[in-house]
């Protein structure tokens, strides 16, 4: 599988990531630990399905430092 990058931000009192490379690939977390277990989970399921619709499968391109 492709490495997507994953930003995680706080929202009030729990934590929002998404991938900028994935549009609408979101998930949530009530720590930054669960919010990366719970996007992998949500990458995984976004391009299973992109799959099963035999739509393309983005490349990464964003990139962080």
């Amino acid at each position: 599988m492709p490495k997507y990058p994953v930003v995680i931000e706080q929202a009030g009192k729990n934590y929002s990531a998404f991938s900028p490379d994935l549009p609408g690939c979101i998930a949530t977390g009530k720590s930054k630990a669960e919010a990366a277990k719970n996007i992998h989970e949500a990458i995984e399921f976004h391009l299973e399905g992109l799959k099963e619709d035999n739509l393309p499968i983005p490349e990464p391109h964003s990139s962080a430092e």
